[in-house]
């Protein structure tokens, strides 16, 4: 069952990405993944012409009921509309971190970002967390670093910092405060580490005199003041002292020691011993080729989404049937990754037009429940099209599995999930590390919704024996907000126990709450009532097209094909699927749509 859960391969083309930590805005190198076949190395064509011009299996055909073209209706990919800079710059004292942060904050418009300033505004502003603050300040001791760490995250949170970009001015200061950062996926576009010599840093320092009345820091060498009046009334500050500077010295190398294990791919050391102007310079061309590279990667995904989206599976042109020998199990490589290119491109299309709540349905022999062919590595392969396909674009998924509803192992656990994380878990993900930063798996609840999730991939979510997962699923929704949940063949009826109570309390609220889920993808085999074979036709629907009956008719050659019976605006009724094959009696299908 497994063997083939785990074999598609995706090929990667970038070298390094990072996370964005709070939205979709924060997009940068996402990984990019095209579905190909493990059995080569080579590029392939697409599975829309392997069908179309190679495929036995697959009839291609001319019907007229769908919309001429996809163009017209405008399905653009909304890629992420910035792609700001995230820079964390550190430097010891008197090494120039605050002039060169002026100077990058001024060319870039970052927002900048100190914890000394935080707490002082936050304090001032009386906060819940600048209360804590103020506490350990005034007893003279360290603020934690988990109350430190809370206000930088609290301040990467709103909007101007999405939007513009944000420089993190010496912190993280400790490993603790860094891997608080990782657990939250918030990670730097570069780590900028300005070095120079200690006998420097310390001459800067010992030689540093400010002005008690204008607040400004003059040198008695490198910058001294304008005139006697002001020379005379210039002081030392307390920490300037040689012993003081020394001791800074030593506590910062120890805290950099820490955290550059965490950034050492990112890292960029500067030498900061040279005219500010010059170190600048070398910051500068840093920051604008990584701005270029976001560039270069946005118009990448937005040309090779918008072309995804522009050859829809349901155009004339382009669409290219439904496979046939469909009751041959397990099925093919090729109808397998058939139905999850359609199932895919359904989806997008919702997504991009705004639909938050939406579902797929999708009971080949292989997918679906009530039938012993049931294979659950078809169901993984297609979570994970999915989810790549999303992560392509820069979007933070969440696929959850639901957990057992009750107590002891697996209790109210339906058999077909059991198991499933951990195959989720040990599938290839590709090489560039998409799972654990832009894919996590998760299970269904309101506690698994993290602010840094964009899109949420629920796998099969069904009630159990007695056992209701609405509850689990409206709360994780309503935590979700505005951002999309997608529910994969959710089997959402109530299942009672013996003493019949999910019958009766409350079953009215959970229907509705199940129906309020939009279909964006639909595909079940029709049979004979109470038979699985021979297959009679086919129902589907992909968004935003109409349901589309069609019945399997064999070629003169012994081949089969399926052709169009009637189209629905809406999911047709067992009697309105009998009317529209020709010659038969009302009622033989009934209890076909049943789910």
């Amino acid at each position: 069952m497994l063997n083939y859960a785990a074999t598609s391969s995706f090929n990667c083309h970038n070298n390094r990405f990072t996370p964005p930590p709070f939205s979709s805005n924060y997009t940068l190198h996402p990984p990019s993944h095209s579905l190909s076949s493990s059995s080569s190395s080579s590029s392939s064509p697409s599975l829309s012409s392997q069908f179309h011009q190679n495929s036995p299996l697959i009839h291609v055909y001319k019907h007229t009921h769908f919309n001429p073209s996809p163009r017209t209706k405008g399905l653009k990919v909304r890629c992420s509309q910035n792609e700001p800079l995230k820079v964390m710059i550190s430097g010891a004292p008197a090494s120039g971190k605050g002039t060169q942060c002026e100077m990058i904050v001024q060319k870039f418009g970052l927002v900048h970002i100190s914890t000394g300033d935080l707490l002082r505004s936050e304090v001032a502003a009386g906060s819940e967390i600048g209360n804590q603050a103020k506490e350990y300040m005034n007893s003279g001791r360290l603020v934690p670093d988990e109350v430190v760490t809370t206000m930088v995250i609290g301040r990467l949170s709103r909007d101007d910092a999405k939007e513009k970009g944000w420089l993190l001015d010496g912190f993280p200061r400790s490993f603790a405060q860094a891997q608080s950062l990782e657990k939250m996926k918030i990670r730097p576009d570069i780590f900028v580490a300005l070095d120079v010599p200690d006998e420097i840093l310390i001459d800067r320092c010992v030689g540093r005199r400010l002005d008690p009345e204008t607040g400004k820091i003059y040198h008695i060498k490198n910058f001294p003041p304008e005139t006697e009046e002001v020379k005379a009334r210039l002081i030392t500050r307390a920490d300037d002292t040689e012993e003081k500077v020394k001791s800074r010295l030593q506590i910062y190398k120890q805290n950099v020691e820490a955290i550059l294990s965490t950034y050492s791919d990112l890292l960029k050391k500067i030498d900061g011993n040279r005219p500010k102007d010059v170190v600048f310079g070398e910051i500068n061309s840093m920051l604008l080729q990584i701005q270029k590279e976001k560039e270069t990667k946005k118009s990448e995904n937005a040309i090779k989404l918008n072309s995804q989206f522009n050859k829809s599976p349901a155009t004339k042109e382009n669409w290219r049937g439904i496979p046939t020998n469909l009751n041959n199990i397990p099925h093919s490589r090729e109808i397998r990754e058939y139905f999850y290119d359609d199932v895919l491109q359904a989806t997008q299309r919702a997504i991009n037009d705004g639909k938050t709540r939406v579902k797929v349905e999708i009971n080949i022999p292989e997918l679906n429940p009530e039938q012993d062919v049931y294979r659950i590595g078809t169901l993984m392969e297609l979570v994970r099209v999915l989810a790549l396909s999303f992560a392509d674009d820069g979007k933070r998924v969440k696929v959850s599995v639901q957990g057992s509803m009750g107590e002891g192992a697996l209790a109210g656990m339906p058999l077909q999930l059991a198991g499933t994380r951990k195959i989720l878990e040990f599938m290839d993900w590709g090489n560039d590390g998409a799972m654990g930063n832009f894919i996590n798996i998760g299970s269904i609840g309101g506690k698994e919704v993290d602010e840094v999730d964009d899109i949420f991939i629920l796998v099969a979510p069904q009630n159990a024996m007695g056992n209701c997962i609405i509850d689990d699923l409206r709360a994780m929704t309503n935590a979700a907000g505005s951002r999309p949940v997608i529910l994969i063949n959710p089997r959402l009826k109530d299942l009672p126990a013996s003493s019949g109570i999910m019958q009766t309390m409350g079953r009215e609220q959970r229907l509705e709450y199940a129906a309020s889920f939009e279909m964006c993808y639909q595909f079940r085999l029709l049979y004979y009532a109470g038979t699985q074979y021979p297959i009679m036709g086919a129902l589907r629907m992909a968004y935003p097209y109409r349901y589309e009956l069609f019945k399997r008719v064999n070629d003169a050659n012994g081949k089969e094909k399926y052709v169009i019976l009637s189209t629905f605006p809406s999911r047709p009724t067992g009697d309105e699927i009998n009317d529209a094959f020709e010659g038969r009696t009302r009622g033989f299908l009934s209890g076909i749509l049943s789910t």
